[in-house]
């Protein structure tokens, strides 16, 4: 099956103004609960998750930022992005198979087992700290203050999420079908601990081209679907095949443009 990440993205990102704004929180047992999902399956994870708009990352890191630190890495999806900017990246991860994944990727990143709230990384030692589809899976006031260590004075924390567009009926339905928006929405504000100012926000708007089968691919590599038995999975693949090819009417193998929202946040230390 051919990957379906870049080229990003069939349309050019539109920003999306005046989001309404709503706090998420997500308790300490839930976290861990969902997180089990991805200690396995990092190939997997890596051949469907899509990358992110050029216009996020302008977002994400000033001008003149030199070093960032790429925590809950993943794949390194959002890591490799950064690189090409020509970036000095290193990369946080608490996966042992998503991390094996990263580095085949990226040999030449410096990549560490560590979480938010323990990166392991020296004091004052980075512009940036970016989490990429990763702050939910984090105490968000101790993952605060480390950030809030590992930054110097002038540094940056910085949050994205990748989103189905879901204020489009036919998306919403499949998002409800897929369970993929059980995690957190368009309209959430991001925890932060008191080290941080009041964050800043953008979000742009963006079309991927997928076939019919590689959103069913995608569907299997969230938390709801990878945490289910073997009856809840067949019932999902069997929904979504209905609701693909039967009820939009999308050919098998032929593609078709998914409308995603890019939401993203970025925020200074007090002081």
């Amino acid at each position: 099956m051919p990957d379906s990440k870049p080229p990003l993205p069939g349309m050019a990102p539109r920003p999306v103004p005046g989001l309404p704004l709503r706090a998420f929180t997500m308790n300490a047992t839930r976290r861990a609960e969902l997180a089990t999902a991805f200690t396995i399956g990092g190939s997997h994870y890596d051949s469907v998750r899509p990358a992110y708009p050029d216009a996020a990352i302008d977002f994400m890191v000033p001008a003149g930022a030199r070093d960032v630190v790429d925590v809950g890495a993943g794949t390194g999806i959002f890591t490799s992005q950064l690189l090409d900017r020509g970036l000095s990246v290193r990369a946080v991860e608490p996966s042992e198979d998503m991390l094996t994944v990263l580095r085949e990727r990226l040999p030449e990143l410096e990549a560490t087992s560590g979480t938010g709230e323990s990166t392991g990384l020296e004091e004052k030692s980075a512009d940036v700290i970016s989490y990429a589809q990763a702050w939910h899976w984090v105490d968000p006031k101790a993952a605060s203050s480390e950030a809030a260590r590992v930054l110097r004075p002038e540094g940056q924390l910085s949050l994205v999420w990748n989103q189905f567009d879901v204020s489009i009926s036919w998306v919403h339905r499949l998002a409800r079908i897929m369970h993929a928006g059980d995690v957190h929405r368009p309209d959430f504000v991001p925890p932060l601990g008191l080290e941080f100012q009041t964050p800043e926000s953008g979000a742009w708007t963006w079309e991927q081209e997928l076939t019919g089968e590689q959103v069913i691919e995608l569907a299997k590599s969230r938390s709801y679907y990878l945490r289910a038995g073997a009856a809840t999975r067949a019932r999902v693949e069997h929904n979504l095949n209905w609701y693909l090819f039967d009820h939009l009417g999308h050919n098998p193998g032929e593609p078709f443009a998914l409308p995603y929202l890019t939401h993203a946040w970025r925020a200074r230390p007090r002081g």
